[in-house]
C-alpha cells in the first residue's frame, strides 16, 4: 500500500514538474512512477507491488474480453429467431474464502451478461449462479473456476 501511495506521489510530482494537472499528465506520471518503482522494488527485497498491478491489469483485460464475448452472445441470440439459451442454476464450489473475495467474485459474475449470482450457502463454500448458456455443468464450472475465480484470487492474494 505504501508503494501505491508513493506511486501517486510520483505522479503528482510529475504533474508539478510539467506544470499541468491534467488527467493525461497524471496518468503519464503514474506510469513513469510505476516504471521507477518496478525497477527499484527488487532492491528493497520485495516485488509484490509491480506484480500485483500487472496481474490486476491482466484481470481487467480478461474481464472486458469476457464481457464483450458474452454481450455478443446475448445480442446474437436476441437477434436470431432460434433461442439457443440453456438456462440452469449451478452450484459453484468456492476457493474464495474471505468476504471480499466472495463478494467480488459474485459481482463480477453478475456483471457478465448471461450470468447472475443468486445466493451463497450458509457455510460460504458454495455460490449459486443462474447461467443462461450453460449447456454442460462441468464446462461452466471449469470456466468459472479456472477463468474468473482463479484470476481474481491471483490479484487479491
Amino acid at each position: 500500500m505504501t508503494l501505491f501511495l508513493l506511486n501517486l506521489l510520483l505522479a503528482l510530482v510529475w504533474a508539478m514538474a510539467v506544470g499541468r494537472f491534467t488527467v493525461p499528465q497524471l496518468l503519464l506520471g503514474y506510469v513513469l512512477g510505476f516504471l521507477v518503482l518496478a525497477t527499484l522494488e527488487p532492491l528493497w527485497g520485495t516485488a509484490q507491488y509491480s506484480g500485483r498491478i500487472l496481474r490486476g491489469l491482466r484481470f481487467i483485460a480478461f474481464f472486458f474480453a469476457e464481457l464483450l464475448l458474452s454481450s455478443l452472445q446475448i445480442a446474437y441470440d436476441s437477434l436470431t429467431p432460434r433461442l439457443r439459451a440453456t438456462p440452469r442454476i449451478i452450484a459453484v464450489p468456492l476457493d474464495a474464502a474471505t468476504e471480499t473475495e466472495i463478494t467480488l467474485l459474485a459481482n463480477f459474475l453478475t456483471l457478465t451478461p448471461g450470468t447472475l449470482s443468486l445466493d451463497i450457502s450458509a457455510d460460504r463454500r458454495t455460490l449459486y449462479v443462474h447461467a443462461m448458456y450453460a449447456r454442460d455443468r462441468q464446462t461452466f464450472l471449469t470456466e468459472v473456476k479456472r477463468g474468473l475465480e482463479a484470476r481474481l484470487l491471483e490479484v487479491l492474494r
